[in-house]
């Protein structure tokens, strides 16, 4: 019998493909884990840490979700040689995925919304990728379809895959990283790990991994103002739809498929003013510049431990910084653009300001 190319085996390309990759993770090390200075809650028996993700090859959390992609596509066998990858993004994981997609020498589309900052476009670009622009966010879905069916591609569609791609039980997944790195910490188990959600994949691999575990630990979703998540975890229903959010790379204006809400056990719905003037305050604090969504992420960490420093709770609470904040320099770290965008920061950074002083 003929044997269809179903590349059941890892000789020809699809072997050196899934080589090229293992030998890319090889050459790369664990990122950091960050504890955040912060007297007045240390004081009380409460530590924050971020684990910084901006380290990886490409510069965010989404170097780990590209990797998980392009092999759970490889072994699946959708992506083949010369296979013309397309995927629906706001930047980072188009960033990441036109790493790999170099790196497997196979062409690469990335469909965004035309606000995507510059400086991603120009990322991806780098890596000889090409970026298709859409006026809104909710047009990436059926733009990535139809690019895919026009190229005869495959469509990645991390919305979908996002929280079934990556192997939550552990193989140095994000959680087993944390809890590995927070062994020799004063509270080593945290109260609770803080995520945001763009496919909602980050959230679930933490979420079962500490269920797997047996881990006392809470996961916390901070979603941006105009995203769905919130509304679809207070409700289940499916259908929901939003504006859309403002802070790059988090909350979505659908549901989407790989937003696992049983796995979320807190919503915090935090206003874009609140998310921009956080980010201020931990690059100050860290002496470096941060990207909008880990100000969103800072904002639920703050006040999670401001509700366990009243209660009289100890514990540690955890965290991503998603990306660097030198993609951002043009928009959200311009205060002109801020304004323009938002409106006046300066009460928001006064509460965040306050929250940081304790």
């Amino acid at each position: 019998m003929q044997q269809t190319p179903s590349s059941s085996s890892c000789g020809g390309w699809l072997g050196a493909a899934i080589r090229r990759i293992e030998a890319d993770y090889q050459r790369s090390a664990d990122t950091h884990l960050i504890p955040l200075p912060l007297p007045a809650f240390a004081a009380a028996g409460i530590d924050l840490y971020l684990k910084d993700e901006s380290t990886h090859p490409t510069g965010s959390l989404k170097h780990r979700l590209a990797r998980s992609l392009f092999l759970y596509a490889l072994c699946n066998g959708w992506v083949r040689e010369g296979t013309t990858i397309v995927e629906a993004s706001s930047g980072s994981t188009a960033v990441s995925e036109a790493y790999f997609a170099r790196l497997l020498g196979l062409p690469f589309i990335a469909v965004m919304p035309r606000s995507t900052s510059p400086e991603k476009v120009a990322q991806i670009a780098f890596y000889g990728a090409r970026c298709h622009f859409v006026d809104h966010a909710a047009q990436v879905y059926e733009e990535a379809h139809a690019l895919a069916e026009q190229t005869g591609g495959h469509y990645m569609d991390q919305f979908t895959y996002a929280e079934r791609a990556t192997d939550w039980r552990g193989n140095n997944n994000i959680a087993e990283s944390m809890f590995q790195q927070m062994a020799r910490e004063r509270h080593p188990v945290p109260a609770w790990i803080v995520v945001g959600a763009g496919t909602g994949g980050t959230s679930a691999t933490i979420g079962r991994y500490v269920r797997y575990r047996c881990h006392d630990t809470q996961v916390c979703v901070p979603d941006p103002e105009g995203s769905v998540f919130s509304a679809y975890h207070r409700t289940g229903d499916t259908a929901l739809t939003a504006a859309g959010s403002r802070i790059e790379g988090i909350g979505r204006p659908r549901v989407e498929p790989s937003f696992i809400r049983m796995l979320v056990d807190r919503m915090i719905e935090v206003p874009n003013l609140d998310s921009v003037a956080a980010m201020h305050a931990l690059s100050a604090l860290l002496g470096r510049k941060v990207g909008p969504s880990t100000g969103t992420n800072f904002v639920g960490m703050l006040a999670i431990a401001s509700e366990m420093r009243a209660a009289g709770r100890q514990g540690s609470i955890l965290s991503l910084l998603c990306d660097a904040g030198e993609r951002y320099l043009p928009s959200y770290h311009d205060a002109s653009w801020v304004q323009n965008a938002f409106g006046d920061i300066g009460p928001a950074q006064q509460r965040i300001d306050a929250l940081v002083a304790g």
